[in-house]
């Protein structure tokens, strides 16, 4: 494992995972959502997001978490390693609920300036919990085929946190890539 991509359901944990597994096995760590919302919740234009996908993908080893389309072609080509966190419905729904809630309160910055708004997040149709139910169970049923067109990838399919605790629990230190020396 030396190009891991960290995919998910919103909610699901993939920034979460990936930030331990990155620091498990000391390999940078990238978050497509900071490189897609620019301050003012701005998209970024897409040859801009693009550009920050290929240049940390072209590292020799990272962890990257995000279930961008836009960039799919870089990510899951270079990848060796996909991390599917495919849980249940009712557990990443409230899971996303909480979390939602605990930022809009705390007013936690999340990017680029950029925090969540409780009513638009909560409320309308543009929000984070809309989000879900449009693709929760879409992604779901997509993921194998999609999956299928990467044979090159070794896919670990995590189903709740538990086992995803086991997993990364499984992992040591000197499982990590042998990087190559940093020039002086």
């Amino acid at each position: 494992m030396r190009r891991i991509l960290v995919i998910g359901t919103t909610g699901s944990g993939k920034t979460t995972l990936a930030r331990t597994l990155s620091a498990r096995l000391g390999l940078p760590h990238g978050e497509q959502d900071a490189w897609n919302h620019l301050p003012g919740w701005k998209e970024a234009p897409l040859g801009e997001f693009r550009g920050r996908v290929d240049v940390f993908t072209g590292q020799p080893a990272w962890v990257m978490d995000g279930n961008y389309t836009k960039a799919r072609d870089l990510g899951w080509t270079r990848a060796d390693t996909l991390v599917w966190l495919d849980y249940p419905a009712p557990l990443v729904f409230w899971r996303l609920l909480r979390r939602t809630v605990r930022r809009g309160f705390t007013r936690e910055e999340l990017w680029n300036g950029n925090r969540e708004h409780l009513g638009v997040n909560l409320l309308t149709r543009d929000g984070i919990l809309a989000w879900f139910f449009r693709t929760h169970w879409k992604r779901r049923r997509e993921m194998p085929g999609l999956v299928a067109g990467y044979p090159h990838l070794r896919v670990v399919r995590l189903r709740s946190p538990r086992e995803a605790d086991r997993w990364l629990a499984s992992l040591t230190p000197e499982a990590a890539p042998a990087l190559p020396p940093r020039p002086a």
